[in-house]
Parts: structure tokens; sequence; C-alpha cells
């Protein structure tokens, strides 16, 4: 064994130093640089962005991850975390199978359950949990390049229960949810800094589908956008969220999404489950509900996840069908005077299935405001407005029309609205 004889240090020193020079200066330092999660792991992911509430981020990155992924956060119960979360349901292995990736948000705060009582919560950027969420949407969004238009939320109890409200706070987000065992957007509301709302729980706040709607609305006003999915399971004998809290998101979010409280489709998929479809009658409804017969609070079980994942549509390649803009056409045409106009607005169907409780919005031109109406209920009466239908002309059958109009006051500017949403899809406009 021959030993090189070693070099004395002030010949090296030199070449070390150039050498630890260009490492420092070819990389960013760790805090400047985002890493991406190890695969097939779950992982902790901390300085993501914004958390007021301190929330811990855990994420799920398959092997095969798809190039621009879905991404589905998967929200935990009271008491639980986001490795139990993880644990205790298939969301992971459905991520090996499918290619997207899992968020799993955890709670520190010492009850274990999600802020979705708080003023903070319940409002768009408000503060608190939603926020932190939100937050670890865009860290994943921006690190993965994932599909925006791809992103859902559900959970258990509690998770369910902020699974309505990220989709009410965060409805240019989500493309859908699935809540199991919950309670509508602002049941829980509360002022005085509890976390529990007992009348809430106990099935006896009940609200119009409209009242339960507007809350949902009032969390992100003047938004006009497509508004996501729901699907809501709930069992008859749930003893710690009754189960008339199940009927309330069903009036909640057909309000919501602007379709009928008739079910399109009534199946029993397993024995003892009543599946009601609304909107349409396909796997991907606007909203879909599952009643559990005989079943507790504790409803969730292995292959449930499965039947959410075909509702978000991410059980076959692509994304999911969004709203075609060609299933509604609005004509408007104006007659103006001096300071004065009336328009006209014909609303057609050109989808296949019926509209049904339709509002129609869209943006009146500066200085236009409006003074009275007809066909419609117009608010507010200038800007952003939405017409609401009459109570003789709120379904508008596949291929028919339906006229409205307005007289208003303008400023020099007599234009029709230029753009039109009809249920939050977007019309053709002529």
């Amino acid at each position: 064994m021959s030993i090189t004889p070693r070099r004395p240090l002030r010949s090296v020193l030199p070449a070390l130093l150039l050498f630890i020079a260009a490492v420092l200066f070819a990389a960013p330092t760790a805090s400047a640089r985002t890493e991406a999660a190890p695969a097939a792991t779950l992982t902790e992911i901390t300085d993501f962005g914004t958390n007021p509430s301190n929330l811990q981020m855990y994420l799920y990155v398959p092997d095969n991850v798809t190039a621009h992924p879905a991404v589905v956060v998967a929200v935990h119960y009271c008491t639980g975390s986001g490795p139990a979360m993880y644990n205790g349901t298939e969301w992971a292995q459905l991520a090996d199978t499918y290619g997207f990736v899992v968020i799993y948000p955890s709670v520190t705060r010492s009850s274990k359950c999600f802020d979705v009582s708080s003023p903070q919560a319940l409002k768009r950027g408000g503060g608190s949990d939603p926020v932190g969420i939100k937050s670890m949407i865009d860290w994943t969004v921006s690190t993965y390049s994932a599909d925006t238009s791809r992103i859902y939320a559900t959970g258990i109890s509690s998770g369910a229960m902020m699974t309505n409200v990220l989709l009410g706070d965060y409805p240019d987000v989500f493309a859908a949810g699935a809540a199991f065992s919950g309670v509508p957007f602002g049941c829980f509301a509360t002022t005085d800094g509890s976390e529990w709302n007992s009348a809430c729980s106990g099935g006896t706040i009940t609200h119009t589908p409209q009242e339960w709607g507007d809350l949902v609305r009032a969390a992100y006003p003047g938004y006009t956008g497509t508004r996501p999915r729901m699907q809501v399971w709930h069992g008859t004998e749930d003893d710690v969220l009754r189960y008339p809290n199940f009927g309330e998101e069903i009036k909640q979010w057909t309000n919501v999404l602007g379709v009928s409280q008739t079910p399109a489709a009534t199946d029993s998929p397993v024995s003892g489950w009543t599946r009601t479809r609304y909107g349409a009658t396909g796997d991907r409804a606007p909203v879909e509900a599952i009643s559990l017969q005989g079943v507790g609070h504790n409803l969730y079980a292995w292959g449930m996840a499965s039947r959410a994942l075909t509702f978000f549509g991410l059980d076959s390649s692509g994304p999911v069908p969004q709203p075609q803009p060609g299933a509604c056409k609005v004509t408007a045409t104006t007659s103006a005077w001096n300071t004065g106009l009336t328009a006209s607005l014909t609303i057609t169907n050109t989808g296949t299935t019926a509209i049904n409780n339709w509002q129609l919005a869209f943006t009146l031109p500066t200085g236009q405001t409006i003074t009275n109406g007809w066909g419609a209920t117009y608010t507010p009466s200038s800007g952003t407005v939405t017409a609401t239908n009459a109570t003789y002309n709120g379904t508008i059958a596949p291929n028919a029309s339906v006229s409205i109009g307005y007289q208003a006051n303008h400023g020099g500017n007599s234009a029709a609205p230029g753009t039109f949403t009809l249920n939050g899809t977007t019309c053709s406009a002529s």
C-alpha cells in the first residue's frame, strides 16, 4: 500500500476558497429555494406561506405524479391530524393510481378541530384556517405546476364542515368538494370566540334555500364565476351533527348552484343508501347527496373516497368537464335618449336540460344605474348586477328563452352589457 504525501494546507486553501465561493454563488440558500417533497411518503412542509392559525401542512406526492397534477385537500376530523387522515383514508393510494397530489392540513390548537365558526373563517381572505389552507394550495400549485382547474376539497366531520367553508370562501379555487358528516356553510357561526355551536350541531338551525345561499355568497361578495360542485354524505342516526343538517346542506348548495331542489335522479348504489342528484343525472351532477340509513356520525368507510373521486372526475384521464360556454346565450339591446335608456335581454337555454331558479350576472357600463326593471329582480342597481328570476319564469326549458329588461340612467355610455353568466356558466352574447 502506498501513501500519497499530504499537500501543505497553504496550497489547498486558495482552491478550497474558490470552490466554496462557486457553490455559494451557484445555488440559492435553502430558505430561498422551493424544495419538492420526497415521492411516495408523507412529508411535512414548512414555510409554505401565510398561516395565521399555525396549521401544519403534510403533503403526499406519488411516484408517478402527472404533469400538471390535480390536487385534493383532505381535511381531518376533530381530535385528528394530517397524518391520521393519511393513514385512515385511501386518498394516498388513489393518488398512487391516478397521479394527483394530496394535501393534509393539520390543526395545532388543543381541540384539534378546524375553525368553521369565527367571522374570520367565514370570509374570503379573512384569516384563520382557510387562509392557511389556501397558502398550502398556492405552494403546491407553484411547486408542481398543478392544474388550477382541478383542485378539490374533502373532509370528515370537522373536515367536512371545513370543506363547506372552503368552497364558500374560495369558489374560484375549487372545482368540487365532498363532505362526510358535515353542516352547511355558516351554520356553526359564532361571535363569542366559541368553536362549538350547539344549535347547529343539534340540527335546529334551518333557513330557506335563498338564505343559506346568501350566506355562501356573502363570503365573497360580487363573485359571479363558476361555483364548485358539492357532494354531501350523512347518516340518519348521526348524534354529533344531527341529520337535519344534511337537508340544510342540500338546500344551500342547490341554491348556490342554481338548480332545483327536486332530485333529477334517485337511486340506491348500496343497500341502505339513498343517493339523490340535483341539476343533472350523471356522476358529476352539480349536487349529489348520499344518505345512509341507520348509520351514525362515524360513517366514513374505506371505499367511499373512490366514490368521491368519481364525483370529482379524477378516476379517468383528463380534466373534469366544466360547464360549457355554449349552454346559454344572451341577446342584449338598448334604446337610449339624453340621460336614460331601456335594455332588453333575451336569455336562451342552449343546453339539453332545464335551467331552474336562474340568476343572470352582468356588469353595467360605467355611469349606468338601473331605476326599474321587469321579468327579474335586479341587485344592486349599478356595477356588477345579478338579475334573479321572477316567480313565473324561474324555469327555462332546453331551447327555450326568457325575455327581461330594465330602465336605467346613463352618463353618456348607453351600451348594453357585453358579458353574462347564468348560474355561474358563461353565456355567449350577441
